[in-house]
C-alpha cells in the first residue's frame, strides 16, 4: 500500500531528520510537514474542522522547507512532501528556488502540496490578499512553473511581475515537482485540471473519493490531460488498515496518516512503528 506520513504537533520537539529516517525504514512512501508560520494570538478566524479557535498547537509549526532540508539529507527513497505550503505567504520567486533545491539535491523526491490558507489574519500579515487568494495561488503556480521549465523566465500577473530572470538549480523532476493542491472548494478539482497534477483532501470519505476521481478522470479527458497522471492523495487519516484500504480502494493513490504527539525520539520511533504494524505489515 502507498502509505506516508505526517509531523505530529508539535513540530520542532523531535528533529525531522530522526523521524524522516525511521519511517523511511519502516516502510512510508512519504513524510508530510505542515506550514503557519506565525499565528496571530488573536484572530476571529474559525479553526475549519471545529469552528472554534486555533488550536495552542498551531503555533509551534517548524519552517517545512527546512525541515524537509533535513530529512533528505538521511534519507533516501522516502518522497518529502508539504501538507501544505501556505503559496499567498510567500514570494513566487523565493519559493521556486527553495523547492528546486530541495528537489535537485533530494533526488527528486519533493511533493508540493498546496494551499490557500483559512486563517485570515496570518495571510494579511504575511502580505497575501485573502479575498481572492486562490488567484494570487495561481499566479504563483503559474510563475514557478516558468522559473522551473525556463532557462530564461518572466512573468507579468496582477500579483507578480518580473522580468527575464535566470533562476537555478532546476529541479530534478521533469518538468517539475509534481503540484498537489489542497482543500476542499467548490471548485477544487477544476482547479487541479487547471494548474495541478494531483488533489490532497482531509476529511474525506471513500464515497467522496470515488466520486471525485471520477470527475477527475472526466476533466481531465475534457482537456486532453491523461487521467493516470491525476492523483488523490487523502491527508491526515487515523492509522487503520481498513480505512486505509478503503481509500485506496475508492481512488486514492496514497493515503497519509497521523501519528500521535511525543515528545521524545523513543516515544515517536514507537509511535511509528506502532502505525508501520498497523497500516503496512
Amino acid at each position: 500500500m502507498t502509505v506516508g506520513t505526517s509531523i505530529p504537533l508539535p513540530a520542532y520537539t523531535v528533529d525531522s531528520a530522526f523521524i524522516a529516517r525511521k519511517a523511511e525504514e519502516l516502510g512510508f512512501e512519504s513524510i508530510w510537514y505542515a506550514e503557519h508560520p506565525a499565528v496571530p494570538v488573536h484572530s476571529d478566524s474559525p479553526f475549519p474542522s471545529t469552528g472554534g479557535g486555533i488550536p495552542w498547537t498551531y503555533s509551534h509549526f517548524s519552517e517545512p522547507y527546512i525541515a524537509l532540508a533535513r530529512a533528505s539529507a538521511v534519507t533516501s527513497t522516502i518522497k518529502l512532501g508539504t501538507g501544505i505550503t501556505l503559496v499567498p505567504e510567500r514570494n513566487p520567486l523565493l519559493l521556486a528556488k527553495e523547492i528546486a533545491t530541495l528537489d535537485h539535491y533530494s533526488g527528486g523526491r519533493f511533493l508540493f502540496g498546496v494551499g490557500t490558507g483559512w486563517l485570515k489574519e496570518e495571510t494579511e500579515m504575511m502580505g497575501g490578499d485573502f479575498e481572492h487568494r486562490w488567484t494570487q495561488t495561481k499566479e504563483a503556480i503559474l510563475a514557478m512553473k516558468e522559473l522551473w521549465t525556463k532557462e530564461e523566465a518572466e512573468f507579468h500577473g496582477q500579483y507578480f511581475d518580473f522580468p527575464p530572470v535566470r533562476s537555478y538549480p532546476k529541479p530534478a523532476q521533469k518538468p517539475h515537482p509534481p503540484v498537489i493542491l489542497g482543500g476542499m472548494a467548490r471548485n477544487v478539482l477544476r482547479r487541479v485540471i487547471n494548474v495541478a497534477d494531483g488533489w490532497l483532501p482531509n476529511r474525506v470519505t471513500p464515497a467522496q473519493v470515488e466520486d471525485s476521481r471520477a470527475k477527475l478522470d472526466a476533466m481531465a479527458a475534457e482537456v486532453g490531460r491523461d487521467p493516470t497522471s491525476i492523483t488523490i492523495s487523502v491527508y491526515g487519516q487515523e492509522p487503520d488498515r481498513t480505512i486505509v484500504q478503503s481509500l485506496l480502494s475508492a481512488g486514492a493513490n496514497r493515503v497519509v496518516v497521523r501519528p500521535d504527539y511525543y515528545d521524545s525520539e523513543e516515544g515517536m520511533g514507537q509511535e511509528l512503528e506502532r502505525m508501520a504494524e498497523a497500516v503496512l505489515r
